[in-house]
């Protein structure tokens, strides 16, 4: 369930990065930066900038300046189409660049990241129309004497910051939007993954994007996530990562302005199967559901509940499944799970692994840890015997780890599936539409 590591792919010199402000790269105002090495080689890829607090509020003043200036907001929504379609077009041009160097920061396989990145710029399409047809309403039901419009206004800066797991695709789900809104962006992506945003500063530069626009300050959650939340000049915070992160959002971004927030958080995430589902076809579906992303998505169907009397066919399915999955190398196209993205959560998903085994569970399929001579990379794991109780069916692991706990009723399985602090994703495998 592993391959080689081939080092003929990896890049031979560092990528620079600096921070992107005013429409193009400039040094951090701490001129000190971080060195991101591939989690799947061992490597150096990328030098990132180290900002800090004054960086952020650089940003945060040229988004400022460029909403209240309206030399985006002030614009038609065919001319911001217009800039749109065109950033869609260089996406698919540079599509094997974003790819490659998502690949390298991410440790995701890069049949994957080339998905993504083409559904990304199928966004940047789909956003160009909507910009077209943002419209308010109006209202004659007041009486003879008024007349009631309500108009549809960009909210103004938009504080936008992302996580590591999907550092390209989850930046691609939030920006086109925003810019169709016509709203000013800071953007602040994981510090472990920040090549792929910067890469798209500079793609919008290049479609027309007037300066100061699109902004990225990189750097660390502590410094520049906190500054970006606490920045009175910030309307609205956009922060997809942990639950716990997400409440220290909510309480920096109250501090100042009682910014608008949207927030796209954890998840533990059922996956039900019943006794008349099609068990090929379901197990096909639990192991991508599980394996996808290495398991670090906050999607990712980590609870496998399964009516009792197909339990053990279906269970030994799926391992079936698991067992054709081949993990390494992530620029090896044939790859389907790359590596853990950090260190931090590779230690996590090792201790679950551990704590599953100490709390009673039975690790039917799968070692945990590859041993590898590069890079970390942990295969996939499967819990039977699981009450929920346990913390590997109550927690969220964020890695290729499924609990599988056995229902006789659809109203235990329903019971089950709800009995979880998140809310976030679920599926049924069942040819019964009721």
């Amino acid at each position: 369930m592993q391959q080689t590591l081939d080092f003929s792919n990896v890049p031979s010199s560092v990528r620079q990065f600096g921070i992107y402000l005013d429409g193009e790269m400039k040094p951090s105002q701490s001129g000190k930066f971080t060195v991101r090495y591939s989690p799947a080689h061992d490597c150096p890829v990328t030098e990132i900038a180290c900002a800090g607090i004054d960086d952020v509020d650089l940003a945060v003043a040229s988004a400022r300046k460029s909403f209240d200036n309206k030399v985006w907001s002030g614009k038609s929504g065919a001319e911001r189409a217009g800039v749109l379609l065109k950033a869609a077009a260089l996406i698919r041009e540079r599509q094997s660049e974003i790819a490659y160097w998502e690949t390298l920061e991410t440790g995701k396989p890069i049949s994957q990241t080339n998905g993504e990145v083409s559904g990304c710029a199928d966004m940047f399409e789909y956003a160009s129309g909507l910009s077209r047809t943002i419209n308010g309403e109006s209202y004659n039901n007041l009486g003879e004497q008024l007349f009631g419009v309500v108009t549809r206004e960009p909210v103004g800066v938009v504080g936008l910051i992302t996580p590591w797991n999907f550092p390209f695709l989850i930046l691609c789900e939030r920006v086109p939007y925003i810019l169709a809104a016509g709203c000013t962006i800071v953007a602040k992506p994981s510090e472990y993954t920040s090549a792929t945003t910067l890469i798209l500063a500079e793609i919008l530069t290049s479609a027309g994007l007037p300066n100061g626009v699109m902004n990225v300050v990189t750097g660390t959650g502590p410094v520049v996530g906190q500054a970006l939340c606490e920045n009175r000049n910030v309307d609205m915070i956009s922060f997809t990562g942990s639950t716990a992160v997400g409440k220290n959002v909510i309480c920096a971004s109250g501090e100042t302005n009682f910014k608008k927030l949207g927030l796209e958080l954890g998840g533990k995430n059922p996956q039900s199967v019943f006794s008349d589902a099609n068990l090929h076809d379901a197990a096909d579906g639990v192991a991508f559901g599980m394996c996808f992303n290495t398991g670090q998505c906050c999607v990712s169907g980590s609870r496998l509940l399964v009516e009792r009397d197909v339990m053990g066919k279906f269970t030994e399915l799926l391992k079936e499944k698991l067992g054709k999955v081949i993990v390494g190398d992530p620029l090896n196209p044939s790859t389907q799970m790359g590596a853990i993205t950090t260190d931090a959560q590779n230690t996590t998903i090792l201790s679950y692994i551990e704590k599953g085994e100490a709390e009673g569970a039975v690790m039917s399929f799968g070692c945990g840890e590859i041993k590898t001579k590069n890079g970390q990379f942990v295969g996939p794991v499967v819990f039977e015997n699981v009450h929920p109780s346990m913390s590997i069916f109550r927690d969220e692991i964020f890695g290729p780890v499924i609990s599988v706990t056995p229902f006789d009723t659809a109203e235990e399985a329903i019971m089950l599936a709800n009995d979880t602090d998140y809310g976030l994703s679920a599926s049924v495998w069942s040819k019964n539409v009721d």
